[in-house]
């Protein structure tokens, strides 16, 4: 093969450059560990050598294997991926393996289900039984999947798809092609065994099921497309990841990670269509990305409820920088599964466009965990359709704070609700942030705060903030919380909010609205709200709620 030398070092060449990012910790105000990145011989072994063919008509898995194997038993290097279309079903990686796409290459999965067996496996921070994912390697050490093509999922063929989200001519299209329907004709499904797991399991998930009866539901086991357990020394780079089954790439408790100049792909209406989904992995970087995806960008989790705490293995030490989100349900995002813990997550220079959420971070009762020191810094975003910044507890839940559409008001006011349950281990627990120079063209919401009543947010310092939205600040349940240099610019409501909070600090805030109350204060736990920072606070621009010593509040 012409130039087969220079391919010779890239897997060395690409290991350098990502382990320099590695080191980039300078300014951060905790020490994020040097993250150990791959390095790979020279031999390149090319996948056409042990029979594969290109054209999209032949299916290589079995050469792929071969060359991969091959390459892994004699001491590792480069398996090179050629210029064309190469069809396959599920690849393997092996330890001091850097599976290179060159320029041009296309490694295109089946679409065909038979090609992916059940296998034991991970979704959504459950270990249960998927089909087997189309890239994957467990406990291997020094694996890379770097290069200029792309990696193509099939993911049409197994994402079940919402009628709301085409146009009609686009539906009928879909359901031209076959499929089902489910039975409101709402939505498509693949297959009758795609259908029927919608319909019997929770995200397919059958406590003490066996492989029988999980064959009945097969289609609807949708895989991530790489998925990487218990791995060490892993580096994806340059590669465009598209079209996944279920989440795009999903590595889980693996060390030492780095991701670096990847496009992530999926359709908007990709359903679980996740970017990059890293749970339970500890000292890695996400740098020099673009993300434009069906749902959450950049997401860290670490397990669920009473599974993820047991294994008990927070995502620590990443830096996410320089990344760009085009759409998506969050851009950065933690949770809702992190029952193990997050800790020590510098997210940095990064762009969200269009993304539904900008910064995410979701959590519920029953999950447990504890997500603490976490700084966001220099986040631009534009055309937010919902809230620009949120912080919610109640995910997939219903809030006991009554919005003011919901009741014809003006104002927001709190539902008297039932004695509040004990915190315990299952509670999650948010504390620690620090988010500074952020700006935001339009969103609905500019920053919305939602703690429990039996653990609130705690220690939140909003710096630098620059947000133009419909509706402004929302802090409810949440303690310890600044606003410093923040300017809130609203076209409906109130523009802050205060409910059930206390500790709240102002400095140099500007709230701009139609409303001539700039702040209301309310809930009875309300307590030690310093409004002196507020420009244009008085009596008459803020108001109290009933029950409430206006000692409490300082203007």
């Amino acid at each position: 093969m012409k130039n087969l030398s220079s391919l010779l070092l890239l897997g060395m060449v690409l290991s350098i450059s990502s382990q320099a990012i590695g080191q980039s910790n300078g300014s951060l105000p905790f020490t994020l560990p040097k993250v150990e990145c791959p390095t790979f011989k020279a031999d390149t072994i090319s996948i056409d050598k042990y029979g594969a063919i290109k054209g999209g008509m032949v299916l290589n898995t079995v050469a792929i294997g071969k060359a991969i194997d091959a390459c892994s038993n004699s001491g590792g290097g480069v398996v090179l991926v050629p210029k064309g279309v190469w069809l396959t079903g599920p690849i393997t990686l092996k330890s001091n393996v850097n599976l290179h796409l060159q320029d041009g290459a296309v490694l295109q999965f089946s679409s065909n289900f038979d090609d992916f067996p059940l296998v034991m496996s991970y979704f959504e921070g459950w270990e249960t039984v998927r089909c087997q994912s189309p890239i994957s390697a467990k406990g291997q050490v020094n694996i890379a999947i770097t290069g200029s093509g792309i990696i193509d999922g099939a993911g049409q063929v197994w994402r079940p798809v919402k009628k709301s989200k085409l146009t009609s001519a686009q539906w009928k299209a879909l359901v031209s092609s076959g499929g089902v329907l489910s039975a409101d004709k709402s939505t498509w499904y693949p297959s009758e065994k795609s259908l029927l797991g919608q319909n019997t399991t929770i995200q397919g998930y059958i406590k003490g099921g066996s492989m029988h009866e999980y064959e009945k539901i097969k289609d609807y086991l949708r895989p991530n497309m790489v998925s990487l357990v218990e791995c060490k020394n892993v580096l994806l780079e340059g590669v465009t990841f598209q079209n996944s089954p279920a989440w795009n790439l999903h590595p889980l408790m693996c060390e030492n990670l780095t991701i670096n100049k990847v496009n992530v792909r999926n359709p908007w209406y990709a359903q679980n269509g996740d970017g990059v989904d890293i749970e339970s992995c500890k000292n890695g970087v996400v740098t020099n990305s673009t993300f434009d995806v069906g749902d959450d960008g950049i997401c860290i989790k670490s397990g669920k409820d009473e599974e993820g705490r047991k294994r008990g293995m927070p995502t620590e030490n990443f830096l996410v920088e320089n990344c760009v989100v085009f759409h998506g349900h969050g851009g950065f995002v933690i949770g809702s599964e992190m029952s193990g813990g997050v800790r020590n997550i510098i997210v940095r220079n990064c762009t969200f466009l269009g993304t539904d959420i900008g910064l995410r971070f979701k959590t519920t009762r029953g999950r447990g965990g504890v997500v603490e020191n976490i700084l966001v810094d220099g986040i631009n975003m534009t055309n937010i359709p919902a809230e620009a910044i949120n912080f919610s507890m109640y995910y997939m839940g219903k809030s006991p704070i009554a919005e003011p559409e919901d009741e014809g008001k003006t104002q927001t006011t709190v539902k008297e609700v039932g004695a509040n349950p004990i915190a315990d281990e299952s509670t999650p627990q948010f504390k620690n942030f620090t988010i500074r120079n952020v700006a935001c063209k339009g969103a609905l919401q500019a920053i919305h705060l939602e703690g429990l009543p039996e653990m609130s947010i705690k220690n939140i310092l909003f710096e630098d903030i620059s947000i133009e939205a419909e509706k402004g600040i929302r802090c409810i349940e949440a303690e310890g919380v600044t606003f410093s240099n923040v300017t809130i610019k609203t076209t409906k409501g109130i523009p802050m909010e205060v409910i059930n909070s206390t500790g709240v600090e102002t400095s140099r805030v500007d709230l701009m609205g139609a409303s001539q109350v700039k702040v209301s204060v309310g809930g009875k736990m309300a307590k030690g709200i310093n409004l002196k920072g507020v420009a244009g606070a008085s009596a008459a621009t803020v108001k109290i709620g009933a029950g409430l010593s206006s000692s409490e509040i300082i203007k």
